[in-house]
């Protein structure tokens, strides 16, 4: 009998962990960024579009002007999107879908359109986001400047 409940609760373990790993590959959140910035990349300018409409499961995310930027949120490795294109002004929208395998370890991710749409290696046009500290974290007090716990103290 002692072997037999040991073996259930074995197997109840690996299948819980089993089950863990897989969330944890699936169930990843990231927030993406949709930048429709110029994009200069080995020596060529790769110019922003006048307009882009990002549709993100069906709903218009936003309208991006050039240098511009909107951001979703996904949930798991591949990201979808439907992006309309108007490239000069007075034309009209083509829509372009866009599948992208997102990067397990980055939360943050930027993708830039025209360089997307340019055919560029994906370095080029994907990179991380790294948020800048708020300038109250850069106001912190500088070391040596904090008060001295035992200045005025008398041994």
């Amino acid at each position: 009998m002692n072997k037999r409940r040991f073996a259930f609760r074995a197997a109840a373990v690996l299948i819980l962990v089993g089950i863990a790993a897989w969330m944890m590959v699936i169930g990843r959140g990231h927030t993406v960024y949709i930048d429709n910035k110029t994009l200069e990349y080995e020596g060529q300018t790769y110019k922003a579009f006048h307009r882009a409409v990002v549709y993100v499961n069906g709903e218009k995310i936003s309208k991006l002007a050039a240098r511009e930027r909107c951001s979703a949120t996904n949930i798991g490795q591949t990201f979808t999107m439907t992006v309309g294109i108007v490239e000069e002004k007075g034309q009209d929208e083509k829509p372009v879908d866009i599948t992208i395998e997102l990067p397990y370890n980055w939360d943050g991710i930027i993708v830039n359109i025209p360089g997307y749409m340019a055919g560029l290696p994906q370095e080029a046009w994907m990179t991380e986001f790294v948020s800048t500290p708020s300038e109250a974290e850069m106001q912190e007090e500088a070391p040596g400047e904090e008060e001295d716990i035992l200045a005025g103290a008398e041994f």
